[in-house]
């Protein structure tokens, strides 16, 4: 195809918002907003400033605790397919180096990580490859034929400019198939692995010489996983293969040694595949798999090979976000990684955009983070107007970018949604705790995540679910200022200023109730969810909360979530260290939050009655405690 690209292009790729210089303009008083709409009459819109004030907000409120914290952030990102550097190559230099610099530059995306295949994928631009092909028959053991070629004309000048433009670049590795000689169908499509010690050495040592490859292209390698989607038996006509836990584990045993062996830091991840086992899967597993069917994770970390494995990879294409932090509970030494998510072209075209913003920020920009991934990563950096060029597999999946024929470049949601983390959340941030009240199936609040940088500003995503607009409230450190987010917008907040607060985490809380039913829903660490009268308010209605061991607390706060209106209008607080002597606690109402004031006593129990009939039922979504 021809190629295109005009000054004129390359100028208007590159005027894109300056949110990363903006950001360190906020000051303690103000928090500065960014704002993208589902019609995209806002995209990435700097919407100035706001300003905290010390008073109560009489609207949901979600609280940031900045000082209790969860993972680390490693990245932002897609992966740099074979289609995406075809599709990027045909613009002509200046309108490619303009597009890099939107994905990549201080003023663009600020994109941190790439997944990038290790040899063909479904969206490959000619011929299935590997880096070691031999005529069928053949072998190569020692892997004489070993060559990453393909690479250097396309892929590796890309990855290198993009490190150029951003130093904190990351890239990890996923191969869609091992060379055909190691497979028992002889084919990159399918199969298995052979069943040999001679062919776990082959393909680990395969697998190494990657990283060493592309470290000397200078493109070193942060992480590694050792199959894309490994449940997935039967792709559509491109490279895959069925690798049981127990063949990984046998592969991840002697890489990770080999890896160390040759001075490589690369980190190993297992799995790979989406949240959920997809059922069609689950249906072809052989005799031998039956363990892994929709516990593969698991039964990856039980083997041997668990402790050259870092983490768990995730992709999105069946499941919940909510098995990471399932996973997470079980390994909370192993880290979370999302890899993969493709957006797609909605049904009627015209709502692509709009679908994909509000799905990908409901489930994979706040979703994952909120469930402990240290990496969101997309699928295509870009692609054609016909989503392609691709080997099999989707037909529907759409790119960060789309290039069209006659040159001209169109940022799709993806990258908007990209844009507000990776613009904002660098890596080294940790995310730390905030009050959410949307979810990612979708009941029309407003959900959201919230992050601190490495330079100690506080990064707040959130993202109103309703088609209405709706009003919310955000407090940090006493201080809270208010909102109104646009019907299905996604917003991102930066501030400075520090939380002197010392909350602690509600791990082992318990709590009964009056009524009983959902009593925990009040200590589960999830604003979603809450524990209700159902009712209208009734003296000696009560919920009793239980630490789990005597500590030592300033406040108590009983938070009534979403439902500001169902807070107590009269209460008695008590307090007790060990269940049989009660004394009395003095309580103040802010509306949406009801505090206990323990003024630094041993507690263990704390219990909050009504003393007062009202219309309104009593509700509480949350319950915090802060030394």
């Amino acid at each position: 195809m021809a190629r295109f690209g005009t000054a004129l292009l390359a100028a208007a790729l590159l005027t894109v918002p300056a949110p990363a210089a903006a950001a360190h303009d906020t000051t303690s008083g103000t928090a500065h907003v960014w704002v993208t709409t589902p019609d995209g009459a806002q995209k990435l819109t700097d919407r100035g400033t706001v300003t905290f004030t010390n008073r109560d907000a009489d609207v949901p409120t979600v609280v940031v605790d900045s000082n209790r914290r969860f993972q680390t952030i490693a990245g932002f990102g897609a992966s740099i397919t074979d289609s995406s550097a075809e599709v990027l190559h045909r613009l002509a230099p200046e309108a490619r180096n303009a597009a890099m610099a939107s994905l990549f530059g201080s003023q663009g995306d600020r994109l941190s990580y790439l997944r990038q295949p290790i040899g063909a994928s479904d969206f490959t631009d000619g011929p299935a490859y590997t880096y070691d092909d031999v005529p069928a028959g053949a072998t190569d053991y020692g892997l004489r034929h070993f060559s990453i070629d393909h690479d250097r004309a396309r892929i590796l000048p890309l990855l290198r400019q993009a490190r150029r433009l951003n130093p904190d670049l990351r890239v990890m590795g996923t191969p869609w198939s091992p060379p055909a000689w190691m497979k028992t169908n002889g084919s990159l499509v399918g199969g298995r692995l052979i069943d040999s010690p001679a062919i776990y050495r082959a393909y680990a040592a395969y697998l190494v010489r990657f990283v060493q490859a592309y470290r000397g292209e200078g493109v070193p390698i942060d992480a590694l996983t050792i199959q894309n989607e490994p449940q997935n038996r039967a792709p559509a006509g491109y490279p895959g293969m069925d690798l049981p836990s127990w063949q990984a584990a046998e592969v991840i045993a002697r890489l990770g040694p080999m890896l160390r062996a040759a001075g490589e830091k690369t980190k190993i991840l297992g799995y790979d595949h989406n949240w959920s086992e997809h059922p069609n899967d689950a249906a072809g597993t052989p005799p031998d798999s039956t363990a892994d069917v929709d516990r593969y994770p698991q039964a990856l970390l039980a083997t041997r090979a668990a402790r050259w494995i870092d983490g768990t990879a995730y992709h999105c294409y069946y499941g919940d976000p909510s098995a990471m932090t399932a996973l997470h509970n079980e390994f909370p030494r192993k880290d979370i990684y999302f890899t993969e998510c493709s957006g797609s072209r909605s049904s009627d075209p015209a709502n692509t955009f709009s679908d994909t913003l509000k799905w990908h920020a409901r489930n994979l920009i706040i979703g994952n983070t909120r469930n402990w991934a240290k990496t969101v990563i997309n699928w295509n950096l870009a692609l054609d107007e016909n989503n392609g060029p691709h080997n099999g597999g989707c037909g529907t999946c759409t790119g960060v970018l789309t290039v069209g024929d006659d040159g001209t470049v169109t940022r799709n949601a993806e990258y908007y949604t990209l844009g507000h983390a990776a613009r904002f959340v660098r890596p080294g941030a940790v995310r730390v705790a905030s009050t959410s009240f949307g979810t990612t199936g979708w009941n029309g609040r407003v959900m959201d995540v919230a992050f601190v940088n490495p330079d100690g500003s506080t990064v707040l995503i959130a993202h109103n679910e309703n088609d209405n607009p709706q009003a919310f409230a955000v407090r940090h450190g006493g201080r809270t200022f208010q909102y109104t987010l646009p019907g299905g917008a996604l917003a991102t907040f930066v501030w400075r200023g520090h939380s002197g607060d010392r909350p602690i985490a509600p791990a082992g809380w318990t709590a009964t109730a009056n009524p009983p039913a959902d009593a925990d829903n009040a200590v589960d660490d999830d604003a979603s969810t809450r524990w209700t009268t159902g009712a209208a308010q009734q003296p000696g209605q009560f919920l009793q909360v239980d630490l789990g061991r005597v500590q030592s607390l300033r406040t108590v706060v009983f938070d009534a979530g979403a439902d500001v209106g169902d807070h107590p209008r009269g209460f008695a607080i008590t307090a007790s260290a060990d269940g049989r002597r009660w004394w009395p606690v003095a309580g103040r109402a802010r509306g949406q939050f009801t505090e206990a004031d323990l003024r630094g006593r041993p507690v263990r129990q704390v219990r909050i009655t009504l003393t007062e009939a009202a219309a309104s039922w009593w509700s509480v979504a949350d319950v915090r405690a802060y030394r």
